[in-house]
């Protein structure tokens, strides 16, 4: 009798504690889905009420509503903790453009965002510009005519790409394919190598570059495994690791 009494016990003891993980599990990935929820609803206001004519705030409007449309199908299929985060970051980045647009329109862009898990590139400080097999390309700290195009900074299979303003979205093929292309890693050499003395970013880069430049040179072997994916506010989790709007699409070169 005494030994049933126990077993009852210990089977009762083990249901509670499955409960409470369980609990405590559907907590933690409702924290996860209203927290990315949050940052994908202040996304969508900023991006319906903001406009501009010059080239620079339009194309940042377009990368931020583009970030939209991903975050909002990623919380659509979301099972998970991590894949609520995954949402979560690309709303994120869908708000550092939001900033961007706000800076090249001229007027504050607003509070402090979290920092973006890739985002360890630094920035860009000074006006660069290369010519490579004959294209001119441009990067800068500051919006304009010839530098439209806005990367909030990160990894991009494996190398880091500070953020800034550029006159191509040069990183975009590498983005979808989770390797550098030769075209693409010609003008990164040129834009950022330290080869090529002061190359303009701040001394966050040196530590995304050294870190990257092996798994990035690897990539652009077509004999190595070019899987790299790409770290941070992706829907790499969901199968189809795109952003919903085509923004990826083009090739370089």
């Amino acid at each position: 009798m005494g030994t049933w009494i126990v077993l009852v016990v210990l089977l009762v003891a083990a249901a509670v504690a499955i409960a409470a993980f369980v609990a405590a599990g559907n907590r933690k990935k409702a924290d996860a889905r209203e927290d990315a929820l949050r940052w994908y609803e202040r996304l969508g206001g900023q991006v319906m009420n903001l406009s501009g004519d010059t080239p620079a705030v339009r194309q940042a409007l377009v990368d931020a509503g583009e970030r939209y449309t991903a975050a909002g199908a990623q919380l659509e299929r979301s099972t998970s903790v991590r894949q609520y985060e995954l949402a979560r970051e690309t709303a994120l980045e869908g708000l550092a453009y939001v900033r961007a647009a706000r800076v090249a329109l001229g007027i504050d862009p607003g509070p402090d965002l979290p920092p973006l898990a890739g985002a360890r590139a630094g920035q860009l400080t000074k006006e660069r510009e290369v010519d490579v097999q004959g294209h001119r390309f441009r990067a800068g700290p500051h919006p304009g005519d010839a530098t439209p195009y806005y990367y909030p900074g990160g990894q991009v299979a494996g190398r880091g790409v500070p953020a800034g303003w550029y006159s191509e979205p040069w990183w975009k093929t590498a983005l979808v394919a989770g390797a550098w292309g030769v075209g693409s890693l010609l003008v990164f050499d040129a834009l950022f190598s330290p080869a090529w003395g002061d190359s303009g970013y701040d001394a966050g880069f040196d530590a995304g570059f050294d870190q990257g430049y092996d798994a990035g040179t690897d990539a652009a072997d077509p004999g190595q495994d070019t899987d790299q994916g790409y770290d941070g506010g992706d829907a790499s989790d969901f199968g189809d690791g795109d952003f919903g709007g085509g923004d990826f699409g083009g090739d370089f070169f």
